[in-house]
């Protein structure tokens, strides 16, 4: 059972590398047209996205290299090995997001003051092929495992702020070339980096709860405990653990007491099926213990 896992696991990551490798030669080849055209244009909506397409090749790059580095084996060091290192990635991917949204807010309300002569019809051009090269990017990455991934998933959230700041530099475009609205610029710009720094802030928070030990997304602990509790000759369940290694890796412990009737292996091999079949936790590490074996006073003592 553990070399299917293993093999499912080996697919995603190579599946993952393989999109995530496309989408950063399309975005860092864009970013740099859409940078030469933001000088050229004085746009600080196509500006502002080619600085939000740089932290995209730069986070599809970090993601890239994390998956690589996650596919290493296991050290005395590293029992785990390096497979924490994507929500390391993701944490960083989404630090960055917020970072970026700042600063393009910054400078928006310093337009807001002065608004600057734009060449919409420049911008026009340029915003509509950034638009279509991230929705490109955009569908290539759902080929991924966006959903179960969160390194993925904080790459995809990246292109997806860079799919809305072409949408308004258009809409700015279209505002400045056929109403002379030189302040719809900056109002994009504005609207896009709250968009970014709410995409920033959950990938933030969902690679903290990782890193904090924090249990996965979906699963409760009294549901799981209430199912070992239903195997035979099960008496108590405590000291529970349940936490994340990387995206789609959960990882479980616990103490188990057993009455005067329960059989150590069997009541083993029990919870790890059932903890495998009903809840895909498929690494373990569980405690059998025997009513006047196991830890003093129980749960109160472990825990």
């Amino acid at each position: 059972m553990s070399h299917d896992h293993s093999h499912s696991h080996h697919h995603h990551s190579s599946n993952n590398q393989n999109v995530l490798l496309l989408t950063f030669c399309l975005i860092f080849g864009f970013m740099i047209i859409e940078f030469i055209g933001g000088l050229w244009t004085n746009s600080l909506a196509l500006l502002s996205d080619a600085g939000h397409m740089l932290s995209d090749a730069g986070a599809l790059g970090l993601s890239y290299i994390a998956i690589k580095i996650a596919q290493r084996e296991s050290t005395n060091k590293k029992t785990f090995g390096f497979k924490r290192f994507e929500i390391l990635a993701a944490a960083i991917n989404g630090v960055t997001l917020i970072v970026i949204a700042i600063l393009i807010m910054i400078e928006s309300v310093k337009r807001f003051i002065s608004p600057p002569e734009v060449a919409s019809l420049g911008m026009l051009t340029i915003a509509t092929i950034g638009f279509l090269i991230n929705i490109v990017a955009a569908v290539i990455l759902m080929k991924g495992d966006k959903d179960e991934n969160l390194n993925v998933k904080s790459a995809f959230l990246h292109v997806i702020g860079d799919l809305l700041g072409s949408v308004g530099a258009i809409i700015a475009g279209l505002l400045i070339y056929f109403f002379d609205w030189g302040i719809a610029d900056p109002i994009a710009s504005l609207i896009v980096a709250i968009l970014i720094i709410n995409s920033g802030y959950r990938v933030t928070k969902e690679a903290f709860h990782v890193l904090m030990e924090g249990v996965p997304d979906g699963m409760q602990i009294e549901e799981i405990k209430a199912s070992i509790k239903t195997l035979q000759n099960v008496e108590d369940v405590h000291d529970i653990h349940l936490w994340t290694i990387t995206s789609g890796f959960p990882a479980f412990s616990c103490h188990i007491v057993l009455n005067d009737d329960g059989h150590h292996d069997t009541v083993l091999k029990e919870t790890k099926e059932l903890l495998s079949h009903q809840f895909g936790i498929n690494h373990s590490t569980i405690q059998v213990e025997g009513r006047s074996s196991g830890c003093p006073n129980h749960k109160d003592v472990c825990n």
